[in-house]
């Protein structure tokens, strides 16, 4: 007698490729403070095909487990010189993860394009470190989606209406409307300029 219960059968299940993403899926499990987060960014995807690529090259995310990275913290702040290197003016060691990155799980970072940012301190290339659990209130510095356009701004509120606004006068502000498509990703806590 054969058994037909369990395992895999011959043609069943959707057919590779055939999801509503165009390709294979797979079950994972996502913290449960996360899933708004990971739900917005695939019904976003689903619409926006096209920013695949630029999620693919832009975004980075922190190692789940980093190796700590001790540097010496000088005691002394330095004006128009350099500290002396001797121990006793070590204050302690500074990790950069830990003070750089609160919450590793909600942390990604996202390279900034163009110089609409500049009198905020962001430079093109430059590296900022987006945290998806704060919440963005006006006054923050976000990362967001308008009608699938990936851009930095700061989120500011006058009166009744929400704008992102540039920190270069060169550059118009976004003043939202409500047919706009906005997704808000996360709050720029810090940006990594190199020099």
């Amino acid at each position: 007698m054969q058994n037909n219960h369990g395992g895999p059968r011959s043609g069943a299940g959707r057919k590779k490729g055939s999801s509503v993403y165009g390709e294979s899926t797979r079950a994972i499990r996502v913290p449960e403070s996360l899933i708004p987060t990971v739900r917005q960014l695939l019904d976003h995807r689903k619409q926006h095909p096209s920013l695949e690529k630029t999620m693919t090259d832009s975004f980075l995310h922190p190692a789940q487990n980093p190796s700590p990275l001790a540097c010496p913290l000088f005691t002394g702040k330095v004006a128009a010189g350099f500290p002396s290197p001797a121990d006793d003016h070590i204050e302690k060691t500074l990790d950069l993860n830990e003070l750089l990155i609160s919450k590793p799980t909600a942390t990604f970072f996202v390279r900034a394009e163009g110089e609409s940012m500049l009198g905020a301190g962001i430079h093109p290339n430059d590296i900022l470190v987006v945290d998806r659990s704060l919440e963005a209130v006006p006054g923050k510095i976000v990362i967001c989606a308008v009608n699938g356009e990936l851009t930095v701004k700061r989120l500011i509120q006058r009166h009744e209406q929400l704008i992102l606004a540039s920190e270069n006068s060169d550059y118009p502000d976004i003043l939202i409307r409500e047919d706009f498509d906005l997704v808000i990703w996360g709050v720029v806590t810090n940006v990594i300029h190199a020099l």
